[in-house]
């Protein structure tokens, strides 16, 4: 009964963990942006474009043309991107999880879950809260007692495994717009604040705003700072990090795919839904939001979809941790 919670997502205001969340969230990006500016991220720009849905459908018909934007020299404004299935294909909890089970971090009967869990976010196309914390409480179990730079180091080889290819061209495209125009460029996350970072470093862009796992010494406790920085949590974060960094929200302009973000993108002056699910579509078009669909074609699966098609993927999720489990011996 408990993956029917996952079909009724339930909307929730910011509370006080949400703003802890936010706030640390906010902190460690700064800290982590500031130890960057000498990073050298000429080579950080390459990447390698997702491959097209080809059995998706017909690409849709192109948007009509707008007002230049953003506005080059702007620098009380920025960007915030949100990360899974906006700028990535897929959740990026779960490909890191893929990661470190190839590195023996846990064995098969987690990984299985791991499939169970991304078959169910390809399938129904939405973050639901529950099953996005059950995924990261997962993984904090997993990573308990190993050192932050440890993660740090596997998470770069894991994204060249399993993320690299998953980046959408256009969203790319969009930030590095934003880039070109003298703007600073967040990725705004429920994933790891380290995950979150290396994927923006590798795009070349300013920093990551993410969830922030405590540690003692260098060393992860199992526990988080505030809560996973997902809805209203990560509102907060762009709050708290728009303030100490002196930008205007209005000039701000902040992409999802997810009706879950809708508190982070009401905050901006420019809110983009980019290949948004059902929710979001409507709400955008109702206050007029820009729109952008980098999909080839509108996803056939939806929630209703039936019983067999779900059973489908899951068993194709796990048959393939199976195959992956018996290569390795």
């Amino acid at each position: 009964m408990a993956a029917l919670g996952w079909l009724t997502p339930r909307r929730r205001s910011a509370t006080a963990r949400s703003v802890l969340a936010g706030e640390a969230s906010a902190e460690a990006a700064r800290k982590t942006a500031l130890a960057d500016e000498d990073f050298d991220g000429a080579d950080s720009l390459e990447y390698v474009e997702a491959e097209p849905d080809t059995a998706a459908g017909p690409q849709a018909p192109q948007e009509p043309e707008e007002p230049a934007f953003p506005v080059a020299g702007d620098d009380l404004a920025a960007a915030f991107f949100d990360l899974d299935n906006t700028v990535m294909q897929g959740a990026a909890i779960f490909h890191f999880g893929r990661g470190l089970y190839k590195r023996e971090f846990f064995r098969r009967r987690e990984l299985a879950r791991f499939a169970w869990q991304q078959a169910w976010f390809r399938l129904a196309g939405v973050e639901d809260p529950e099953h996005m914390q059950d995924a990261r409480d997962s993984a904090l179990s997993i990573v308990k007692g190993h050192k932050v730079s440890e993660l740090m180091s596997i998470g770069e080889e894991i994204y060249d495994e399993y993320m690299a290819t998953r980046i959408w061209p256009g969203t790319r495209a969009l930030a590095q717009a934003h880039l070109d125009a003298g703007q600073k460029v967040w990725l705004v996350t429920a994933a790891p604040v380290e995950t979150a970072t290396i994927i923006a470093r590798r795009l070349g862009l300013t920093g990551a705003l993410g969830t922030v796992a405590e540690s003692v010494d260098g060393v992860y406790t199992g526990r988080l700072v505030g809560e996973p920085l997902h809805g209203p949590a990560k509102a907060e974060a762009v709050r708290a990090l728009a303030a100490a960094e002196g930008f205007d929200l209005a000039r701000c302009a902040a992409y999802s795919d997810s009706h879950n973000d809708i508190p982070m993108l009401s905050l901006v002056g420019h809110p983009y839904a980019i290949n948004p699910d059902t929710k979001l579509r409507k709400h955008a078009r109702t206050n007029d939001w820009r729109l952008r669909d980098y999909r080839t074609g509108r996803k056939a699966v939806k929630i209703g979809v039936p019983a067999a098609a779900g059973v489908g993927a899951i068993a194709g999720g796990t048959a393939a941790a199976i195959a992956l489990h018996r290569r390795r011996k």
